[in-house]
């Protein structure tokens, strides 16, 4: 009886130590901050360095810790996970006083909803995906409405009136980059072949296999096709190698500004633009409503009209068609263009 009588007069003296603190200037943010330990990050495969939305998730976090003093820890999927393994890494996080715990990529959309229920005090997030759950926050974009520009941009600088697309992994959310791209180019010239393929038909390897997006890029370059718009993640890397090799062939990137990543740096001069998703906003967005004691939940949409998706200008190659692309962005958003999301 002793004991837990002590046990319970401390845990009031936490209380109140807590309160006084509270009430002598500690702003919420900060009472907040030392009841967890900071943000839990999980990259989908191709890690932070994937020099696509694993990068620009990584920065919405960086961002977080510089203007919020947030701690962050990141774990890496792997080729070939199951299920469980997302599920383990995710609730590896919330058991150690991560919050939010943040997914990034569609495949973490059941791990989210499983482990959510298990850690209702948890606030849990998740890219490019809509699982259910009262404490989630579902972080989607309009990547047709911004693959649409890409595909407007790619049909003005061709000049063999072939491009390509290439996908990662054939699914519902890749149709969408591919669905948009093909949309914009035909809007754009009607006499334009658009060529799609896929690296992948149903494995997540496709996100993360650099050599075959390079030999996949090879041959459309070598059938004519002189614009390419990639949508698959690390992969894409590879791409943008080969079709660093021919003279006057285009890339387009994705996700994140291309043209800026470092590990990228030596090919930029073939970097046309690249479809900017600003995961980077949406995270950051999360990670503050939870440090203010409003945590997002449901389903926040990041589309072409409130700038959660772009073409990037960096380099100056779209500056002389950047007339034409203003004038299809507002089309977009006006509602006079409907931009498809399946091919």
């Amino acid at each position: 009886m002793r004991r837990v009588t002590r046990i319970a007069a401390a845990a009031s003296a936490t209380v109140v130590l807590a309160l006084t603190a509270t009430a002598c200037g500690q702003s919420f943010a900060e009472a907040n901050r030392a009841k967890h330990a900071g943000v839990g990050l999980a990259f989908d495969i191709g890690g932070r360095d994937d020099h696509s939305f694993n990068e620009a998730a990584a920065r919405g976090t960086e961002n977080a810790r510089k203007d919020l003093g947030v701690n962050v820890k990141m774990l890496t999927a792997k080729n070939g996970e199951t299920e469980a393994d997302r599920e383990q890494r995710l609730s590896s996080f919330a058991e150690a006083g991560y919050n939010p715990v943040i997914g990034v990529g569609f495949a973490y959309s059941q791990s989210v909803q499983n482990v959510a229920k298990d850690f209702p005090d948890t606030t849990f997030g998740v890219v490019d995906a809509v699982p259910t759950g009262k404490n989630v926050d579902a972080m989607v974009f309009a990547e047709h409405e911004g693959s649409y520009l890409a595909g407007v941009a790619a049909a003005l600088k061709s000049k063999t009136h072939k491009v390509g697309f290439i996908g990662g992994v054939n699914n519902a959310l890749i149709q969408k980059f591919q669905a948009g791209f093909e949309q914009g180019v035909r809007a754009t010239d009607p006499k334009a072949k658009v060529v799609s393929q896929y690296l992948y038909p149903n494995n997540d390897k496709g996100f993360n296999d650099p050599a075959a997006a390079k030999a996949k890029a090879s041959g459309m370059l070598d059938s004519g096709i002189d614009v390419i718009y990639s949508a698959a993640g690390q992969s894409g890397a590879g791409s943008i190698e080969a079709i660093s090799k021919r003279k006057g062939a285009w890339a387009i990137g994705v996700d994140s500004d291309q043209y800026q990543q470092a590990g990228l740096a030596k090919y930029r001069d073939c970097i046309l633009t690249s479809v900017v998703k600003n995961v980077d906003v949406a995270v950051y967005d999360l990670i503050k409503s939870v440090e203010d004691g409003k945590p997002l939940t449901g389903i926040h949409a990041y589309d072409l009209k409130k700038n959660g998706v772009k073409l990037a200008t960096s380099g100056g190659f779209i500056k002389d068609i950047q007339p034409q692309i203003d004038a299809a962005r507002k089309k977009i958003v006006e509602g006079k263009v409907k931009v498809k999301e399946t091919p």
